[in-house]
């Protein structure tokens, strides 16, 4: 069996981090696309049936997947109406603009019978896979330190919508929601939580800088973005019993894509060897070669959750989680503090 896909959003979410994936998976097929950009979809998809109307797209009979990768703000309103004409959904991320709204979606799915999921991809980073496996394999002992920094160097204020301040937009739920996310599938839920949040860049309307630090008993785990970087800091740096691991670079799918490249190319998501993060122990400095990264697994998941009866490969409550830990972030950073953290029930 196959699944029908409608795209609604074509720009660089929909044009790289999604279509590519959807086209690559052999068990969905990518029959519809919501843009204006037609003569950009139809060359690379020419049987895709290419239009503005978002209606008639979530409408088809013959569509059953949804996927959502348009402005932040429109993630909910979209998913909603996409679950009550009875599809599947997959929202590109952030969930949604608050906790509320996302358990909305979640009962709704439910209610519906649908799957629900969210595109957190950098699950299948390479560099967070070799983080996951160290960590799997006791090779660094007891953490009682990580930092995960996302650090680059854009000081102008470039047009578009990711640059208003609408519900949504900013630093903290744009990068934010990966790296909560990472922290989440590596450590759980934080006990308390502190959050320093800020705008940097001259003119600018929307967050560009954070630091958010989770306390997970004695354990600190730090997740940091700026924007004003011009020499990053690693990207991953984690500190146990047994020995330290550290990272510099970011995971290379995201360049491949962007330069137009596929993930059937051959050696996509493999990491260069100078690349390598370095795990210092007891016995010295080691080299560790990057897992493959593989972001097509996602889709490979959804397309088992829709026709094997398989779990999302996100499940949607921990995206909920997240919204709830830059809901607390946001309040830490506002009242100078920090906060205990409930996960939603």
């Amino acid at each position: 069996m196959t699944v029908n896909v409608a795209l609604i959003g074509y720009g660089l979410a929909g044009a790289s981090f999604h279509a590519p994936f959807i086209a690559a998976e052999p068990r969905l097929k990518l029959k519809r696309v919501v843009t204006s950009r037609r003569d950009e979809v139809l060359r690379a998809f020419p049987d895709a049936v290419v239009s503005t109307d978002i209606e008639a797209s979530v409408s088809d009979h013959d569509i059953q997947l949804v996927v959502i990768a348009t402005p932040n703000k429109t993630h909910g309103p979209l998913a909603r109406d996409a679950l009550l004409a009875g599809k599947h959904v997959v929202i590109d991320k952030p969930f949604a603009v608050d906790p509320a709204e996302g358990a909305d979606l979640i009962a709704l799915a439910r209610d519906r019978g649908r799957m629900l999921t969210v595109f957190h991809n950098r699950r299948w980073d390479g560099d967070f896979l070799t983080v996951a496996k160290l960590v799997e394999e006791d090779r660094l002992g007891e953490i009682a330190l990580a930092a995960f920094r996302w650090d680059r160097f854009r000081p102008e204020i470039k047009p578009g919508w990711k640059e208003v301040p609408d519900p949504g937009t900013g630093l903290l739920p744009d990068l934010g929601s990966h790296m909560i996310d990472q922290a989440i599938r590596l450590f759980g839920y934080p006990d308390m939580i502190g959050g320093d949040v800020a705008l940097q860049r001259p003119g600018t309307l929307i967050d560009d800088y954070f630091e958010i630090t989770l306390h997970y008993g004695p354990r600190r785990v730090i997740l940091s973005c700026s924007s004003l970087a011009m020499a990053p800091r690693p990207r991953f740096a984690l500190h146990g019993s047994k020995g330290s691991f550290v990272k510099y670079g970011i995971d290379p799918q995201e360049a491949v894509l962007r330069a137009g490249g596929s993930p059937r190319d051959p050696g996509y998501g493999v990491d260069a060897p100078e690349d390598y993060g370095v795990l210092t122990d007891a016995a010295g400095r080691h080299p560790v070669p990057t897992e493959r990264g593989d972001w097509s697994l996602f889709y490979k998941g959804v397309a088992a959750a829709i026709l094997d009866g398989a779990p999302p490969p996100v499940d949607p409550v921990e995206a909920l989680a997240g919204l709830s830990i830059i809901e607390c972030v946001r309040r830490s950073a506002r009242d100078g503090r920090l906060l205990r953290f409930s996960p939603p029930g």
